[in-house]
């Protein structure tokens, strides 16, 4: 599929109000700007760009129809053979967008490539308000570190979860007026879809019990492509199965299929799995498993909303850091590492603790059901400010 770079046919509405540019690029970050999307579009002239880092459809189109989000008005197809030149077709693309529709300001959230669209705005002298701002794992293997440290330093406004990432945003030298915390946005989406996610059938579907499997999802490049880890990981998920006796649901990214099957190695039959599920399967699948176990970034903003309204789950994290270190502070969730028996010991003592009701207190910044109004208000306030103050405008 050729990369997109004519957008002749995209318009604004012109309808007076501030022209907002949103891009996204993967489930992650549709799922979390749903309901900032959705406000965006009522009180902004707003154009949702995708720049295809996500192009299969239960890692993407599936969230805009669970999440009633309209479909993306860009789809700029920048995925290329290899890294380099996605990078490069994402800038490339992004920049031709912007310079031919010419937004007010760009909005963007995390830390994928596709947040590498805001090299372009930058040169383009174009205000970016960046979400989930300024959080660290401060491990340098992680690609995502280094995405974060760009997008943050050129970003003009940037909106951070938490008090941690206001931290460490003032460190990198940042000056106050660019920094604010809104929260996460997750709260508000799982808030927003909640009925949903209760009347989900899954269990049925999948022939699951409630309490009576685990879910797994693991999909990190450094868990599924390290040789050691992979090892580590699915070793320790056979001996899960035969110590729990019960299924475990394997929320299956195909990426990690192909190397499953590539490496040769022989799941337990009791691990099933499954092509990645949809928003409200999936968090009602958490919401009634005997323990989650994931890679995922947002598995402590889960676990702490859930906390929250009294249907906490047992929370392990395949990992040996965390950008979220909030939800350590407050115990939503066990950091378990990648070694073989350091995560059987941390899934032991997550199910143990959740037995005994001993739970972590959810993450103040992380049940917050009004970061979307907040968002709205911090773009309307300061595009012109920096229009102004950095731009000369």
């Amino acid at each position: 599929m050729s990369i997109n770079t004519d957008y002749s046919n995209i318009k604004w509405q012109e309808n007076g109000k501030l022209k907002l540019l949103i891009i996204v690029g993967t489930r992650p970050e549709i799922i979390r700007l749903a309901a900032v999307i959705n406000k965006c579009r009522k009180y902004f002239d707003c154009i949702l760009a995708h720049t295809g880092q996500n192009y299969d459809y239960n890692l993407n189109g599936i969230f805009f129809h669970d999440l009633k989000l309209k479909d993306p008005d860009v789809y700029m197809n920048a995925v290329g053979d290899d890294l380099g030149e996605t990078v490069g077709n994402i800038i490339n693309c992004s920049y031709k967008l912007m310079n031919q529709i010419k937004p007010d300001a760009l909005l963007i959230l995390g830390d994928t490539n596709s947040c590498l669209s805001a090299i372009s705005a930058k040169r383009l002298h174009i205000p970016i308000f960046h979400m989930e701002a300024g959080n660290r794992c401060k491990d340098e293997c992680l690609p995502e570190e280094t995405n974060r440290r760009i997008v943050d330093i050129i970003s003009d406004v940037n909106l951070a979860y938490s008090e941690h990432a206001r931290k460490y945003l003032h460190e990198c030298g940042l000056p106050k007026e660019r920094v604010y915390v809104t929260g996460s946005p997750m709260a508000e989406v799982l808030h927003n879809n909640l009925e949903q996610i209760k009347k989900s059938d899954i269990l049925e579907k999948l022939n699951l019990k409630e309490k009576g499997y685990i879910l797994l999802s693991a999909h990190r490049e450094e868990n599924i492509d390290t040789k050691k880890n992979f090892l580590s990981l699915f070793n320790a998920i056979n001996k899960l199965v035969e110590k729990y006796d019960m299924p475990i649901l394997y929320s299956c990214h195909p990426r990690s299929k192909k190397r499953l099957e590539e490496s040769g190695f022989k799941l337990d039959s009791r691990v099933i799995q499954h092509e990645p599920l949809g928003f409200h399967d999936y968090n009602n699948l958490q919401m009634n498993a005997f323990a989650v176990v994931s890679d995922s970034g947002t598995l402590p903003e889960e676990s702490s909303y859930f906390t929250s309204i009294n249907r906490s789950f047992p929370a392990v994290c395949i990992r040996t850091s965390t950008e979220r270190p909030e939800a350590l502070d407050k115990g939503c969730f066990i950091l378990a590492g990648i070694d073989e028996k350091s995560l059987l010991q941390a899934i032991d003592t997550a199910v143990e603790m959740n037995k005994d009701n001993d739970l972590g207190i959810p993450v103040p910044d992380y049940v917050e059901e009004n970061v979307s109004t907040k968002v709205v208000k911090l773009i309307q306030s300061y595009t012109g400010v920096v229009n102004k103050m950095v731009w000369r405008k």
